[in-house]
């Protein structure tokens, strides 16, 4: 039997379009005005670098050489949207983030994250790749 889509899924589809827009047009596009679009305050941060609030997005993101967002898995569930990514610029060598954003009214309001360093599969103790 077919499963039918449910509002909850229509929005979990809407929040991760929502985020891999923002994400594109605020970090690849450099157009800070995506904040006032697609974020919210009051913004939570618990990215443990980072302050709460807007300011340190628009500070943080004009600084950033070379940076690049690549993510190979998004995943919804209720107001969260889930990244796997591989991220180059964001720190001396390239990293895997998991990213954890929550929405409210269709704006980031909340994220998490979790860095990693680029281990290749050679490399790991397991020998299976980190993305």
């Amino acid at each position: 039997m077919a499963k039918h889509a449910t509002p909850q899924d229509d929005q979990a589809e809407r929040n991760i379009d929502i985020v891999l827009t923002a994400m594109r047009e605020l970090f690849g596009d450099k157009d800070l005005t995506a904040i006032d679009r697609y974020w919210a305050e009051p913004y939570i941060q618990h990215s443990p670098q980072m302050p709460n609030g807007l300011d340190t997005l628009r500070d943080t993101v004009p600084r950033l050489e070379g940076f690049s967002w690549e993510p190979q898995r998004i995943a919804a569930q209720g107001d969260l949207v889930f990244t796997h990514s591989i991220v180059h610029g964001w720190a001396p060598n390239p990293v895997v983030i998991v990213d954890i954003y929550r929405l409210d009214n269709e704006r980031i309001v909340e994220h998490w994250d979790v860095v990693q360093d680029i281990v290749t599969a050679e490399e790991s103790a397991n020998g299976n790749a980190m993305v």
